[in-house]
């Protein structure tokens, strides 16, 4: 398995010959507003064949309009239910809705739904839309887990725990976005995860490896590109899993090898 980070939460998942992309966005600005601080990993025109798309939630930082019309209307879209709807009623024909609980196969990748802890609806009015899921991609030797945006909460691993743990398997790679929580923002960790956060939910998960991702993409509105990564950095010292956590620059991969 390989896994090459475009940049924000678009990475390229490379598992049994097939390829999947999570929440494309290629963007220089965020919402045409907050600017991009470094390129593509890979440019849009150098992306190899792509079998399948993973979309989390509506929001415009995970749900890029402009990426998704510059990619091939022939590549499955998976989504949310209310979000592959408004797809299709956009005109996107490959939005396929995959429910919480439910699962797909991409060739020999089976990719399991659960709900994240995170409001994804796209504006203040649209409520309906603000379903936000994670993933389990395995193909019975490797598997990922990919969280989308998410708090840490009580069940954020059970998905892992029931379709991994409790059947003597080992999760290979957790992929897992940081953020920046000021003090003067204490709701940021209602719907998201802290480098302290992801670290927690990494044990929880019991993963080989986390790789980080959320970072050194956009500025935001309250936090600069780098201070999440930056924060994690500074932790992995004198955590007892930090040498365990890969941190991956946009463009490059790591290539995960099956244990033993």
């Amino acid at each position: 398995m390989r896994v090459i980070y475009i940049g924000h939460a678009t990475l390229l998942l490379e598992i049994s010959g097939r390829t999947v992309m999570t929440d494309p966005n290629f963007d220089s600005r965020l919402g045409g507003v907050l600017r991009r601080v470094s390129a593509p990993g890979i440019p849009l025109d150098k992306l190899p064949h792509i079998d399948a798309i993973l979309l989390t939630h509506a929001h415009a930082d995970h749900l890029s309009f402009a990426s998704l019309d510059a990619l091939s209307g022939k590549i499955p879209l998976y989504a949310p239910p209310a979000v592959a709807a408004w797809l299709r009623k956009l005109g996107y024909s490959q939005a396929l809705a995959l429910p919480v609980g439910e699962t797909i196969s991409i060739g020999p990748i089976t990719v399991h739904a659960a709900a994240a802890r995170h409001s994804g609806n796209r504006y203040g009015v649209d409520r309906w839309r603000s379903a936000t899921s994670m993933y389990l991609l395995d193909d019975g030797t490797m598997s990922c887990f990919f969280a989308g945006d998410t708090a840490l909460t009580p069940s954020t691993h059970e998905m892992v725990r029931d379709q991994l743990i409790e059947h003597g398997r080992t999760l290979d790679v957790a992929l897992l976005p940081i953020g920046h929580a000021p003090w003067w923002k204490p709701g940021f960790r209602r719907g998201h995860l802290t480098s302290d956060d992801a670290l927690e939910l990494f044990q929880r998960l019991n993963a080989r490896f986390l790789i980080p991702y959320h970072w050194g993409t956009f500025h935001h509105v309250t936090s600069g590109p780098f201070d999440a990564i930056e924060r994690l950095r500074a932790q992995l010292a004198s955590h007892p899993r930090g040498a365990d956590v890969r941190i991956i620059e946009p463009g490059d991969g790591l290539e995960i090898m099956t244990p033993g």
